[in-house]
């Protein structure tokens, strides 16, 4: 289901890797006039938001399924809720794409998004809220993470209450002594089921300044980390970290990112 850019439309996949297939659109009355050709039935309506119900409704009892991704903009609160309210299972993946600008409700409407939209396999969440922007709660779990752009919003604290297996910041305002204080968080048992992150920095500032109590020691070992959809990343060198249940992970950082991998199976 995507209800983005002032149009509705509900989209089916014949298979877990197959492209999307647009089977249905729903528009406002107001864009009939400018006759563009659609390859699929266009609905349009004055009520552009009961024209997308009736059209992913329409797909959905059809094929007799629930809704299994939502893609969706700052106007789109009410289709969160909608899906929430329709179906018993969680989305498999959400995306919430950024505006053109910070509008004045951005950091209302992320902070809806971030409270009420799950997903159990993938989301992505991209706002384009203000310096001032916080949130307090938790997101998870899930499988990976993304915020694609403008993360400035997450604090360590924040960090430390994502439960995803991969997670990637971009925008990342943290600074070493946030991470230093993730990194003892992670060490004392948290995040178990974390296999992967990865920030890239607003500002190339950072520099790695790990706290002794956290025995971080320089490392030459090379492992491959198997990512999500199948692809794979070779990681060589850089530090090494331990859990208290003996769990290690191999952390890589510069003046722009910091990569934490960690390894379950040693």
């Amino acid at each position: 289901m995507i209800d983005y850019k002032s149009c509705g439309q509900a989209h089916i996949k014949t298979s877990e890797d197959a492209k999307q297939i647009p089977v249905l659109l729903a528009k406002h009355m107001s864009e009939l006039k400018r006759q563009l050709s659609w390859k699929c039935p266009v609905l349009y309506s004055n009520d552009q938001i009961l024209g997308t119900k009736m059209t992913v409704e329409y797909v959905t009892d059809l094929f007799g399924l629930d809704i299994h991704e939502l893609l969706t903009d700052r106007n789109s609160a009410w289709a969160i809720q909608w899906v929430n309210n329709r179906q018993k299972n969680s989305l498999y993946n959400f995306a919430f794409n950024k505006t053109r600008k910070c509008n004045s409700d951005a950091d209302e409407a992320l902070d809806f998004v971030l409270r009420n939209a799950r997903a159990s396999n993938y989301c992505s969440i991209e706002g384009s809220v203000s310096d001032n922007f916080k949130f307090d709660g938790k997101l998870g779990p899930m499988r990976k993470l993304t915020i694609p752009s403008n993360g400035h919003w997450v604090t360590g604290d924040n960090l430390s209450n994502f439960d995803a297996i991969e997670i990637t910041i971009q925008g990342s305002r943290l600074s070493v002594s946030d991470l230093n204080v993730f990194l003892r968080h992670w060490r004392a048992g948290g995040l178990t089921r974390l296999e992967w992150l990865h920030l890239n920095f607003e500002e190339h500032t950072f520099r790695e300044r790990f706290d002794e109590d956290l025995e971080v020691v320089k490392t030459d070992e090379r492992r491959v980390y198997h990512c999500s959809y199948g692809y794979k990343k070779v990681v060589h060198g850089g530090y090494s970290v331990q859990r208290v249940d003996g769990v290690k992970a191999l952390i890589q950082c510069d003046l722009r990112r910091f990569v934490m991998v960690v390894w379950h199976q040693q």
